[in-house]
């Protein structure tokens, strides 16, 4: 299906601003606090901030039945494992090192996501409810052969160009919606996927 290419207003960049602008300001703001409140205790206070803010927004999910009461140990695990020990981590790194050193180790955190995720795909003996049990952590996406790739959108109604990518430049809309993947039909990625649509019965 062509996809449009879409123009970025004014709008949009000053949102997509918001997310790096609060990351930076954490720890400029975590920086300036050092040697005024302990790095936990600041940890603390900003979550017990978050949670007076978001409590009218999100009270329904502390209600009996909704799925974080039911599944409250892996929420409260995630929650340790993530932004909890995160930030704590990262205020206390804050004490020796800049703003600018720690936001840049932060930006690293997809390349780290990609490479432990990869790494994960093991077996792995955990300890649950007094006994060992097996688990296996995969990353099934990636071992996925761009016509099963294809096949899984198509089982789950999913536009077919979510899973590909064209290399033309977008600068050349005349030549955006040419190929039958969506993209300029000429480059090495287009070639690609449309071999793909053909061996998986698409095109």
């Amino acid at each position: 299906m062509p996809n449009s290419p879409q123009r970025l207003t004014w709008t949009t960049a000053a949102l997509l601003l918001v997310p790096p602008l609060m990351w930076a300001g954490n720890a400029i703001v975590g920086r300036l606090m050092q040697g005024s409140i302990p790095p936990i205790t600041f940890n603390l206070l900003r979550w017990v901030l978050a949670f007076v803010l978001l409590l009218p927004l999100a009270a329904w999910v502390l209600r009996p039945g909704s799925g974080l009461l039911t599944h409250w140990r892996r929420f409260a695990l995630l929650g340790l494992l993530s932004v909890s020990l995160y930030n704590a981590l990262q205020y206390m790194a804050l004490k020796t090192s800049t703003p600018i050193n720690v936001t840049l180790v932060a930006a690293s955190m997809p390349v780290w996501m990609l490479l432990v995720g990869r790494l994960l795909s093991i077996d792995a003996q955990v300890l649950s409810g007094g006994a060992v049990q097996s688990l296996t952590i995969e990353t099934p996406l990636v071992d996925l052969t761009d016509v099963q790739l294809l096949d899984l959108f198509a089982d789950s109604d999913a536009p077919l160009t979510g899973a590909m990518v064209c290399q033309a430049p977008a600068a050349a809309p005349g030549q955006w919606t040419a190929g039958p993947t969506g993209g300029c039909g000429r480059c090495g990625a287009c070639r690609r996927w449309t071999r793909a649509m053909r061996e998986a019965g698409l095109a």
